[in-house]
Formats: C-alpha cells, structure tokens, sequence
C-alpha cells in the first residue's frame, strides 16, 4: 500500500487527558451488502451513551484500503463546534480527545486490511508481538487444533500501539494515539468477541487513564394501552427539563419513555432518576406495565407466581401466537398449563364448547364467541384465569361491519366472570402486526385485572 501524504509518523505523544466525542466505523464489505446486520454499531453507540461519551457519527466502509483511509482521514478531521459548525482544527497534544472505534477487518484473511491499512496510513510498521503469537497459538491447542500460519498476522500490530486484549478469540484489538488529539481502538467484527473486549478491557482502560469522568444511565419506561401522543401530553412538565432527560418512544404498539441522568456515578446517576420516575408512575398509573427489558408476558408471569395462579389461552386468528409469548418466558410451565388453537369452528364447537347457534348467529369474531372460547378453555384445563383471542387478521375477510384488524378478546376470571375487549386495529400493516397487537392485549388485559 501507498503510504497516505496527509500524516507522518512520529513517537507517541503524550495521550489526550478527556474523550471530547468518538466516532465509530464499521469495516466489512458483508455489511454494505446487508449480509448481516451491524449490531456492533448499535451496542457501541449504547455503551457511548452510558459513559457520557458525545457520538456523532457512524461509517460502514467495505474492506478496501483506499475507502478505509479516506474514512479514517475524514472522522479524524471532523470536530463539532456547539453550533454544529464543521471545523478542522490542529489540537495541541493532551488538549482534545477524539476517539475512533474500528469493527472488523482483524482477521488472518487477506481481506482483513484494519490495521495493515491504519499503520499504513500513519506511517507506523507493523511489529510482530511474539507473546501474542504464542497467546494465539495457545487458543488454538486449547481447541485440540494447530494454528494455521494465516494466523501469525493477527500479532502484527502499528508500532507504538497498546495491545487490547481479546479474551474470546484469537484477534488482539489496539489502543493508539498515532497523533496528538487521536485516539484509535480496533475489535474485531465477531459481536460476542467485540462486546466482551469493550466490557473486559477496553472500558477499564478508558477509565483508568481518566478519560471517562462521568456516566450516564437509563431507565426506560415501558406502557401498553396509551398512545405516544397522550402519554406526551400527560408528561409534558417532565419532557423539558435538562438533567435528567425524558424522551418519548414508540414501538409495534408500545410507548416509552427513557430517563436518562449524567452524574459521576451510576449510583448518583438512579438518585437522580427515580424521583422522576415515581412522579410519571403517579400520573400515568397502571398504563406503564415494567421498566427496561421487561416483557408483558415477563410482567404477567410474576403476577401469576405471586398470586400462585394459574392461566390457559384459546386462540384462533394469533393461532398459537399468545401462547409463545407466554412461554418464551423460563419458568412460565409454574402458571401457564396449555392452550386449545380454534382455527375452525368445529374445534370451538367440540373442545371448548362454543354453542353452534351462536356461531351461525353472531360469527366466530364476536364478544360472546371469544367470552365462550375463555369460559371453555378455563373448564377444559382446569386454571385460574383464560385468555380468548378471535379476530380478523388480514388481509382478506374482512366487511363494511367487520373489518379486518377487529379482535375481541375474552377474559375468564376465578371468580367465575368472563370479561370482553374490543379492538379495532386501524391503519392496517400486516397480519403479523394484527396478530402481535391481539395477543399483546390479551396479556394487558390479564395484566391489569391481576393488578
């Protein structure tokens, strides 16, 4: 490779003293391709975020040096005034910090070019670490297998570059400052790898050299049977205050709020959050169902358990769909027996004894057919509580007074009640999206009356 004009080598300077903001970019061709979907990207921006790091900016570049370089020279120019204004100043060394995130192009193939192509572009040779060699040689005996001598590449590294060590493979990452104001970090593009080098090593060694003074950490919100809009409007008063930050979300029928804080600690930081968190709680009431990565099914699984309750379900246009929701969840076999799938109408005539009369009279998508397809399932399986689901999916069967996306939904309760929902699912996306906001809502329903 043709060594770049735009740099010249020079011994280490001194490494910058604070992170300003960082870029990340992700080298692999497969990912311009879309072969695979870049979620090293997506953790690294996360883990940005929770450090208090400012991140502006994401290239994807295919494996080719030249694009790499380019690449690499115009993150390394770019600086971002308060104003968002463009400019390109020399930093004096020890003054800025700019750190720069690679993904991939660490392997012993000829087209992982990552760091063949930065020591190029900054003027640097590569030298061999025989301890690396002997580490990866380690790894692969440790398998019951020989290194291949493809391998030996992956311990040339940028003379003056720090070793990152990568505890899962066999891929050293580097830490580098080829220049004053820079700082480059490389993973490899195997996520597990690449996460567990960032937790393991690269995290403790930000925070070491004091470059991290801050973190910040987020709680989200999660609430089902609000829109995104209403529940703006009821938490208006806390959407525009600084620190902490409430942001609203929407998702596949959801709504969120994130609250995020900043402070020196992430003790300091969950301080700050809940006495916001508690006054959203108060004005929004049982329509915020879990926090983070709670699920419904998650959410009602721990009701069930504490009430040592249990629950069965019959469906006919989710087809299964609740009961995979239910039992995606470990240890859901404690509260959730079994379900009956009522496709056709014979199945809700002979097992959950649906009266036939009332098919031919009100139609499967009734509320007194999902009342009877709840009633029968809770006899059939002898449980505490019932979910029904009948509904018209799509994109076809629908009528001017049944029109597809309305689901009625039926809840037996212990007590011996049975309990009707309506919905109408406007603004039609799709059978799946019918089938998930069906099956989401029968689980808030039996959320919100276990409440």
């Amino acid at each position: 490779m043709n060594q770049s004009p735009a740099f010249q080598h020079s011994e280490p300077e001194t490494l910058p003293t604070a992170i300003q903001h960082a870029e990340i970019i992700c080298v692999g061709t497969e990912l311009l391709l879309g072969d695979i979907l870049n979620s090293n990207a997506q953790f690294l921006a996360r883990e940005l975020a929770s450090l208090g790091i400012a991140h502006y900016y994401q290239t994807v570049v295919g494996d080719n040096p030249a694009r790499i370089q380019q690449a690499v020279l115009t993150a390394a120019e770019r600086f971002a005034s308060p104003h968002g204004a463009v400019t390109a100043p020399t930093p004096a060394a020890g003054s800025v910090s700019q750190l720069l995130l690679f993904t991939g192009g660490l392997g012993p193939t000829p087209d992982d070019l990552t760091l063949e192509t930065l020591a190029d572009l900054f003027g640097a040779p590569l030298v061999e670490h025989p301890d690396l060699v002997a580490d990866i040689e380690a790894k692969f005996t440790a398998r019951g297998r020989v290194m291949p001598p493809s391998n030996r590449k992956q311990a040339l590294l940028p003379e003056g570059a720090t070793v990152l060590p990568n505890p899962q493979g066999t891929a050293p990452g580097i830490i580098w400052s080829p220049r004053p104001g820079l700082t480059l970090m490389t993973f490899p593009g195997v996520p597990r790898e690449m996460q567990a080098m960032w937790k393991e090593t690269a995290v403790p060694y930000l925070r070491a050299q004091g470059w991290v003074t801050t973190t910040i950490v987020s709680r989200m919100l999660r609430f089902w049977g609000i829109s995104e809009s209403a529940l703006a409007e009821q938490v208006a008063a806390y959407l525009s205050q600084g620190n902490p930050t409430v942001a609203p979300y929407a998702s596949k029928g959801e709504a969120k709020l994130r609250i995020s804080a900043q402070a020196d600690s992430t003790a300091a930081a969950l301080a700050k959050i809940e006495p916001v968190e508690a006054g959203i709680r108060a004005l929004v009431g049982d329509d915020c169902y879990g926090t983070d990565d709670d699920s419904l099914a998650a959410v009602v699984g721990r009701l069930l358990r504490l009430r040592q309750h249990t629950v069965a379900v019959a469906e006919s246009c989710t087809g299964g769909g609740l009961g995979q929701l239910l039992t995606n969840v470990a240890g859901s076999s404690a509260y959730f027996y079994g379900g009956v799938i009522a496709y056709d109408n014979r199945v809700k005539v002979n097992l959950l004894k649906v009266d036939a009369a009332v098919l031919e009279q009100e139609g499967a998508v009734s509320a007194i057919v999902a009342e009877q397809m709840a009633s029968g399932v809770k006899t059939l399986l002898q449980t505490d509580w019932a979910l029904s689901i009948t509904g018209i999916a799509g994109p076809d069967g629908g009528s001017e007074t049944k029109p597809v996306g309305l689901v009625y939904i039926g809840l037996a309760t212990p007590e011996g009640d049975v309990l009707t929902y309506k919905h109408e699912f406007s603004g039609y996306r799709g059978r799946d999206w019918v089938r998930q906001l069906s099956a989401l809502s029968a689980l808030d329903a039996l959320r919100r009356n276990l409440l």
